[in-house]
């Protein structure tokens, strides 16, 4: 996140009027408070801070990489030391502040902690605070990432960090504030630091390439700006990057092919090819986007924050940020998908994430992944739909093969909306006594099974229904899960019929009772059977030996 300058080149400058280049990150780097864009909170409470003499001895910066914080502290330091005193708005022409932008400011200490962190280091850095600044007010030690402190180095920071001279100004910054010691945080007065907003790191890069003179193109800003994660540093090194690839412009398809993203155009379709239960057609994607030589890791990434902006969409097309440059091909697959397919595969790729490094190679990892979404998506062909289909037959050799015969036809029926669907049974096959056998025959899976399975009937008249759904069952409830049962009871008895869930307990056993029932009754039997077996009571005698119980499980085949 960093920040924004708006400072306009100098009068008569231009780029070749430098000796060398100087990179977009340092060139925009921010030399005071008025210059930044974003932090407003910590620029505020700085700000009040300076022009109300309210200063604290010791600031502590959090933040993600490259969001300000050795920025702000730099801005710090120059409003203590600038020449015209100390204010909010340093005069930045002075020789103390010219150094402090220079780096060559003597009162101006920075350390890495990460090259200094064993104690007697800390204690070389600390013997000169007792003494008093050379040119300015405050002696200000800037150390950055000081998570990497040792704990001997925390120690000896720690005196000296609760009482220090009055002309010690200690600032602080992390990227980490968990893995510093709580006693260093409760000395320091924390600022944090956000992330900066998409269409804020967007604004300043056209500010910046407007004033660099840079031809630029929208969609390749969006691009850019999502790559930059919340971190101006970042954005401003990406931004510099892709001007010197596009030979002084920054367009779309550069950006693209400099990033390796072009394999992202093809995911809202890979999800569409899942949907269709296209796998010819999946692979035939997966095959053009290895062709690119994506990043499968990142792909996968781009996967889950697209699944996420559908399922965002479903639920709230409002929320939906226009400025990604995929709003269209969202609409479609938060229209094409039913929203418990989303999640599911959403879950799919997440886990699918921490497995993609134990793949053979990355493609056929992500491969698999897609592969899974593919088999385990709701209404997929079941192992023993996919098991019946006949091999092909070996054809003795001097015969030629038998004509294909043609495939018999179903009769036409009235109301045939779906290419198959469950015999139809008659009013008196669905009532209080037969609701368990009747719902095998429904064809149900995911929600809408389990919630069927909680259920009992509480009355069948009239071509209405109303079940009774168990308290057990009561986080199942939802109008997707409804629809489906519904739908399947419809298509089983042929005809439509007026359904409504109640919840309530009536003491009569629901399907899925029964099946916890069944396997507790199961279970008793394994476990006496073992107990009883010659072969166990012999290793309990002879070895003196006790059986488990807990550890006898079994077998699902």
């Amino acid at each position: 996140m960093s920040c924004q300058l708006i400072r306009p080149l100098p009068d008569g400058a231009s780029k070749s009027d430098s000796m060398s280049y100087q990179v977009l990150a340092r060139k925009w780097r921010p030399r005071s408070f008025d210059e930044m864009v974003g932090q407003e909170h910590v620029v505020r409470a700085l700000s009040n801070a300076l022009d109300n003499d309210r200063l604290h001895h010791a600031y502590l910066f959090t933040g993600t990489r490259g969001v300000g914080k050795t920025t702000l502290a730099r801005i710090l330091a120059k409003s203590l030391n600038c020449e015209q005193g100390i204010s909010s708005t340093p005069c930045g022409e002075c020789s103390i502040c010219r150094e402090v932008d220079e780096g060559r400011f003597a009162d101006l200490l920075e350390v890495d902690a990460a090259s200094r962190t064993k104690v007697d280091q800390t204690l070389e850095l600390l013997e000169n605070v007792p003494f008093a600044p050379i040119r300015g007010r405050y002696k200000v030690y800037l150390i950055d990432e000081v998570h990497m402190f040792s704990n001997s180095s925390f120690n000896a920071l720690l005196k000296t960090l609760e009482e220090p001279p009055p002309h010690v100004k200690f600032l602080l910054a992390t990227t980490d504030p968990q893995k510093v010691p709580v006693t260093v945080l409760s000395r320091c007065l924390q600022m944090n630091l956000k992330r900066l907003p998409l269409e804020q790191i967007r604004g300043q890069f056209e500010h910046v390439l407007g004033a660099e003179g840079v031809a630029w193109e929208p969609a390749a800003l969006d691009l850019l700006a999502r790559v930059a994660d919340g971190s101006m540093r970042d954005g401003l090194s990406i931004l510099d990057q892709a001007i010197a690839f596009g030979g002084g412009q920054v367009r779309e398809e550069e950006v693209k092919a400099m990033l390796g993203v072009v394999a992202q155009d093809r995911l809202p379709g890979m999800l569409r090819r899942v949907a269709d239960n296209d796998a010819r057609g999946l692979l035939q994607d997966i095959d053009q986007a290895a062709q690119q030589s994506p990043d499968f890791s990142a792909l996968l990434k781009d996967m889950l924050l697209l699944l996420h902006r559908v399922a965002l969409y479903q639920v709230a097309p409002e929320a939906a940020d226009a400025a990604w440059g995929d709003l269209q091909p969202i609409q479609a697959l938060a229209q094409l998908l039913p929203a418990e397919d989303v999640q599911l595969f959403y879950e799919i790729a997440l886990r699918g994430q921490r497995d993609l490094p134990l793949a053979p190679d990355p493609r056929s990892g992500f491969e698999m992944i897609l592969l899974r979404m593919l088999a385990f998506r709701p209404g997929a062909p079941s192992s023993e739909t996919r098991g019946s289909v006949p091999e092909p037959a070996v054809e003795a050799p001097g015969k030629s093969p038998a004509p294909p015969r043609p495939a018999p036809q179903p009769a036409p029926t009235q109301n045939q909306s779906a290419p198959s669907r469950p015999e139809a049974a008659p009013q008196a096959e669905i009532d209080l006594q037969n609701w368990h056998q009747v719902l095998p025959r429904l064809g149900l899976g995911g929600l809408s099974s389990q919630l069927a399975a909680h259920c009992t009937v509480k009355s069948w008249k009239n071509d209405e229904l109303v079940l009774a759904l168990s308290s057990g069952g009561a986080a199942l409830a939802g109008s997707m899960a409804e629809k489906k049962l519904q739908a399947a009871l419809e298509s089983y008895l042929g005809r439509p019929l007026k359904m409504r869930i109640e919840l309530e307990d009536r003491g009569e056993e629901t399907p899925a009772q029964a099946a916890e029932r069944k396997q507790r009754e199961d279970q008793a039997m394994a476990v006496d059977a073992m107990q009883n077996d010659p072969m166990v009571k012999a290793l309990e005698e002879g070895f003196h030996g006790e059986l488990l119980v807990d550890s006898v499980k079994l077998n699902k085949e």
